[in-house]
C-alpha cells in the first residue's frame, strides 16, 4: 500500500483475482484490456474515503517503462484526482526503478501534457516499449506518444 496525496488517497497494488474489476472498467471506457494479466504489468487501485477514485499501471522491467490503462472513473472525474493518482503512480514506479515513462493515448494528451509529458515520434520508442502488445496492435498508430523523465 502507498500513501498519496496528503494520505488522503490510498494506492493499492491490484492481485490477479482483482483484474476482473479493472478489465470492466477498461472495457466500458474503451480502453484496451485484453493483456492486463500478461506479466510484466503492474497496475494499482486508487481509493479515498469517498471510495474507488480509478486504476492506473506499469508495464516492463527496465528502466523505461510503459504507462498504462489510467483511469479516473467517470464520477470521480473534475475533482483534480487525476492529477493526485498521476503523481502517486509515477512515485511507485520511480520506487520500482522507472527513470522514464511512456504512454500511447487517443484521448487524454493534453491532460498528460499537462503533467511533462511530451509528445514524441513512435519511430523513437526503446525496443522493449516497441514489442509491447499496447505499442504494435492494442492502440491504433494514430495515438499520441508521449514521454517523461520521472527520474
Amino acid at each position: 500500500m502507498v500513501r498519496a496525496a496528503g494520505d488522503d488517497m490510498i494506492a493499492t497494488r491490484v492481485e490477479l483475482h482483482q483484474l476482473a474489476a479493472l478489465g470492466q472498467i477498461l472495457a466500458g471506457a474503451g480502453l484496451p484490456a485484453s493483456d492486463i494479466a500478461a506479466p510484466g504489468r503492474h497496475f494499482y487501485r486508487f481509493d479515498d474515503e469517498d471510495g474507488l477514485i480509478g486504476y492506473g499501471g506499469v508495464e516492463g522491467a527496465g528502466a523505461d517503462r510503459l504507462l498504462r490503462s489510467f483511469i479516473v472513473v467517470e464520477a470521480r472525474r473534475g475533482a483534480g484526482l487525476g492529477s493526485a493518482t498521476l503523481s502517486a503512480l509515477e512515485r511507485a514506479a520511480a520506487y520500482e526503478g522507472t527513470t522514464g515513462l511512456y504512454l500511447l493515448t487517443t484521448t487524454a494528451e493534453s491532460f498528460f501534457r499537462r503533467f511533462g509529458y511530451a509528445r514524441i515520434p513512435r519511430a523513437s520508442a526503446p525496443a522493449e516499449i516497441a514489442d509491447s502488445a499496447e505499442f504494435r496492435s492494442l492502440c491504433p498508430a494514430s495515438a499520441a506518444f508521449l514521454f517523461k523523465r520521472i527520474c
